[in-house]
């Protein structure tokens, strides 16, 4: 890239990076939700529960970086 971004470049990069947030938290509560549906609403044990969540938070994070470094990555390519 040669020389300074012009102001419509920063905006779209910004607008870019949101979107991709947003989306990329909206991911990561679904996956939560849906890997942990068990433990919030089923009658499990103590370890149980606890296991369910922990797979959940690893599914939400896993989902949300994946997401966010999938939406970055397109709008990278995009620009060339």
């Amino acid at each position: 890239m040669t020389g300074p971004r012009t102001q419509e470049e920063r905006d779209a990069l910004t607008i870019e990076i949101v979107f991709a947030l947003v989306t990329a938290g909206l991911l990561a509560a679904v996956l939560y939700v849906a890997v942990a549906s068990p433990a919030l609403f089923g009658d499990l044990d103590r370890a149980h529960e606890r296991a369910w969540q922990v797979a959940a938070v690893a599914a939400a994070t896993t989902g949300f970086a994946a997401r966010l470094v999938r939406a970055l990555w397109l709008f990278s390519r995009q620009r060339r």
